[in-house]
């Protein structure tokens, strides 16, 4: 682990009084050590971290893990608890939000009562909320992935093309340029369709005058990308045309007011009353954001119920939308990172207004 994040967990465990942390949750288990597979477990006190996990992961734990320690274990659990044991220690913490109660039965009975369990929400959601320099590189080049698909495939959005051909030709691209997965099921939604604001891509096929919203991402070392663009498909009705120029400048009056100290709950009402005094506010249901980082949606949430403030290093989507049942909607969203005097795009493909055909 590195410096600030082992003083960050030591400084949650001397807050709680709890001599260890256990982490299940695989996307912290890698953030703070490092490992990629799909089961283990990490250890962490002030003098010393222990990663463990079977004998699959012997070779990949040995060329990629940063641990004090790590131990090859046949149960899971059974190891955890021998291990805390071994070390003396008896106030634990875990992962309320993900550890399961049957998992938290489980390693309650295997320790026999001779360790205290102690639920921690989210322990390591306010470090992660801020990414580290290599942490933003590989979020740009996500973000770079995701530009360079999209020039691939542009000259197939048109009309008779299927929404789930674009999905397809999308994702097969990035894979190409190297991406390492899709960072959520593609949203390709045209036409009336595009009133769903998840309209994962169907089988309708494009048609003259249809907006088409395209909502996609890939992966790169584990952190994604995210970027919505709405475009036009020859000449679109003037209330969608309307409508588009609303949420754009909705899009472009967040991203300017986007600083450190604001509340995101003020950063969201900045969009959100802009498409209101168009007399669209019931358009627009879902929150202006949310972070990126290791997971595709991850704290902090960019909502009005919001009370974080925004910080510097913080990694957030503005996506202000409106959605007309039966008619059609649009979505405009960039991933930023807030800088020390305002936010910086990491996604770059144009947002402004086109028609393709």
């Amino acid at each position: 682990m590195n410096e600030s994040a082992a003083l960050f967990c030591t400084g949650v465990l001397t807050k709680l009084a709890l001599d260890a942390f256990v982490f299940i949750d695989l996307k912290n288990i890698r953030y703070c050590c490092g490992f990629t597979g799909t089961d283990g477990a990490y250890i962490f006190t002030p003098q010393r971290d222990l990663f463990l996990s079977d004998s699959r992961y012997r070779e990949q734990s040995r060329q990629q893990v940063v641990a004090a320690r790590k131990i090859c274990y046949r149960n899971k659990f059974d190891s955890v608890v021998e291990t805390l044991k071994e070390l003396g220690l008896k106030r634990i913490g875990f992962e309320a939000d993900t550890l399961s109660v049957a998992q938290l039965q489980e390693l309650s009975q295997r320790s026999g009562g001779e360790l205290e369990w102690v639920p921690v929400s989210a322990p390591m959601r306010s470090l992660r909320a801020c990414k580290s320099v290599e942490e933003l590189a590989l979020l740009q080049r996500a973000a770079d992935l995701n530009a360079a698909a999209f020039v691939e495939i542009e000259e197939m959005i048109r009309p008779g093309i299927s929404e789930k051909a674009i999905a397809f030709e999308l994702e097969f691209a990035l894979r190409r340029l190297g991406g390492e997965d899709r960072a959520f099921d593609f949203i390709v939604a045209s036409g009336p369709r595009g009133a769903m604001p998840h309209g994962v891509a169907s089988d309708r096929l494009l048609e003259l005058g249809d907006l088409v919203t395209i909502d996609f991402g890939t992966r790169v070392a584990g952190y994604h990308s995210d970027e919505t663009v709405t475009l036009g498909l020859g000449e679109v009705a003037r209330d969608l045309r309307n409508i588009f120029d609303v949420v754009l400048e909705a899009h472009d009056l967040a991203l300017a007011k986007a600083v450190p100290g604001m509340l995101l709950a003020d950063l969201d009402a900045i969009a959100r009353q802009h498409i209101a005094s168009a007399g669209f506010g019931e358009f627009f249901g879902h929150g202006l954001g949310h972070g990126v980082g290791l997971d595709i949606h991850e704290y902090p949430a960019v909502s009005g119920r919001s009370l974080e403030q925004l910080r510097e290093g913080m990694v957030i989507t503005i996506e202000p939308g409106i959605y007309l049942p039966g008619r059609g909607g649009v979505r405009i969203e960039d991933t930023v990172v807030i800088t020390a005097t305002g936010c910086r795009t990491l996604t770059h493909i144009s947002k402004k207004y086109r028609t393709l055909a």
